[in-house]
């Protein structure tokens, strides 16, 4: 696997990070006979095989760099894109609420680059399995790519198609919906999901949001939330801490689901209205 963070020293084949001044920063495989050149000189691919990670290393100039082993954050930040890719502070707390994991089954329509894809990749391990639906054929070829040149690509079934017809799969663990119209497809998405399952769909404006609550009740999901993370840096200078001149605001909404059973026991109603499944709840109280 060319991402390799279980080394202690570079290797042949791994992906590196050159860390410069003013925090410049650039990601590429070590290749035996290689170079690398940047805009303060060149770095002889050999020089850097075999050295420890986090090691202090020098171009033809003399100019300085850290090599370090890239984070999967730095990865879903440097890849190639045709379309906007998901970003890291949205990525950890969908895996995490969504409860994504070494052997689960994940499926994904609207691959787009395949950032999504490949944080669902790496965290179901080897032993787990995502399908990635994708409408455009351009898409799917630079999500297959970026997925390679981490060496995930055995964990990810990619498919081409529309998706209205529903999907071949059951009984997924948990699904991302990553389109512009989501409530257009959630009677497919729940014939997809095992019971109880996760669902999530990220949207950036608050009509979206609106139209996609309407579908989630309609086709029976329960413990709905919605979401937005914002994400604030500081300066790291102890005599003078204080937040940095720009934040990560809003980039989309996230609205997760599970996929319930209703029945039509009497004794449910109160649960129901609590957990959103009827439409005008307060009225029914």
């Amino acid at each position: 696997m060319p991402w390799n963070l279980t080394s202690t020293h570079a290797q042949s084949g791994d992906l590196a990070l050159l860390v410069g001044l003013r925090h410049k920063h650039f990601i590429f495989p070590l290749i035996p006979g290689g170079t690398f050149h940047t805009h303060r000189g060149i770095l002889n691919h050999d020089e850097l095989i075999g050295k420890p990670w986090g090691s202090q290393v020098f171009s033809h100039q003399g100019a300085p760099f850290f090599m370090l082993q890239p984070s999967l954050a730095d990865l879903l930040v440097d890849l190639k894109r045709s379309t906007q890719i998901m970003y890291p502070k949205d990525i950890g707390f969908i895996l995490t609420s969504m409860s994504i994991g070494p052997g689960q089954r994940v499926m994904e329509a609207g691959t787009g680059s395949g950032s999504m894809t490949i944080a669902l990749a790496y965290a179901v391990g080897p032993q787990g399995r995502v399908v990635s639906y994708e409408r455009r054929e351009d898409f799917q070829k630079l999500a297959q790519k970026n997925l390679a040149r981490l060496g995930l690509e055995e964990r990810v079934t990619l498919k081409l198609g529309d998706i209205a017809a529903g999907f071949a799969e059951t009984n997924a663990d948990a699904f991302f919906l990553d389109l512009p119209n989501p409530w257009d497809y959630i009677a497919q998405v729940r014939a997809a999901l095992k019971p109880g399952g996760f669902f999530c769909n990220l949207v950036p404006t608050f009509n979206q949001v609106e139209t996609l609550l309407y579908a989630l009740r309609r086709e029976h999901f329960a413990f709905i939330e919605v979401c937005e993370i914002l994400l604030r840096y500081y300066k790291t200078e102890p005599s003078r801490l204080r937040p940095t001149d720009r934040m990560v605001a809003h980039t989309g909404f996230l609205i997760f689901a599970r996929k319930i059973e209703p029945g039509e026991d009497e004794r449910v109603k109160e649960l129901l209205e609590e957990h959103s499944l009827v439409e005008d709840s307060e009225s029914n109280r």
